[in-house]
């Protein structure tokens, strides 16, 4: 399990997610309030945004985000209109690696995934293999079943020109649901290609994570949505993403939800 944060609008410092509010992601990886089957989110950390080329770029660590010694004063200089940032705590099994924290990110893809798929090992990550390329289970540096379900969605884009962020993430969910018989899944998942963003509030089995958005909070620039595990600021000005919807946010336009 783990708590994350995306914000698209205005070009923003990364300390305003990170550090500034109240409750920060900082605050929310050792002081989280709403994380289910665990205490703590201290098994890495990453923040990704888009670079110049237009494509994904991450930083990731293997260690609590409390114990970089570098990140503030990066926070406080770097500016994006994107930011995609998460702390992790680790399903039992999953090493504490690099290369498995989080965001993921390849060419314009940014992903980040709250929850987890259970018979991930080995049958669930068996059948994703039947179905993607060799060239898209090259990508997959880590262990997780994140980073699989990541793989797979990769794959469904990459076999329909046409599929939309969503449409990749609900075709997904539906494999990974006809896969799991009796276990669960939680699947809160955040997608953009730096264009569109979608995050989805979902559950099979089980009752779905948190996941809380708002789009009229003075804390951010006008026109900013910023979407998160739990609210950052004032819980007033969030609203929280209904269980079993995908939150779709696209600049200059309202926030869209789709029932899966």
């Amino acid at each position: 399990m783990c708590r994350h944060v995306a914000y698209i609008g205005p070009e923003l410092s990364l300390q305003e997610i990170l550090f500034l509010p109240p409750h920060s992601l900082v605050r929310q990886a050792s002081e989280p309030e709403e994380l289910r089957y665990a205490r703590l989110n201290a098994d890495g950390f990453g923040f990704g945004w888009y670079g110049e080329d237009d494509n994904a770029v991450v930083y990731r660590r293997a260690d609590p985000i409390w114990q970089d010694p570098n990140l503030a004063e990066l926070a406080r200089n770097l500016y994006a209109d994107l930011w995609l940032a998460a702390v992790r705590s680790a399903s039992p099994g999953f090493g504490g690696d690099v290369v498995n924290a989080q965001p993921f990110a390849l060419g314009d893809l940014l992903y980040s995934h709250n929850g987890l798929i259970e018979g991930f090992r080995p049958g669930i990550r068996r059948q994703i293999q039947n179905i993607i390329e060799p060239e898209v289970e090259a990508d997959i540096l880590g262990t997780t079943d994140s980073e699989h379900l990541f793989a797979l969605m990769r794959q469904y884009l990459l076999d329909d020109a046409d599929l939309s962020l969503e449409g990749a993430m609900i075709e997904a969910f539906s494999t990974i649901e006809s896969w799991l018989g009796s276990d669960r899944a939680l699947l809160n998942v955040i997608l953009t290609d730096g264009e569109r963003l979608v995050a989805s509030r979902h559950a099979v089995n089980d009752v779905s994570p948190s996941l809380y958005y708002t789009s009229d909070d003075d804390s951010f620039p006008e026109g900013a949505v910023v979407i998160a595990s739990e609210p950052l600021t004032e819980r007033e000005r969030w609203r929280s993403i209904p269980e079993g919807h995908i939150l779709v946010v696209v600049p200059d336009e309202p926030p869209e939800l789709l029932a899966l």
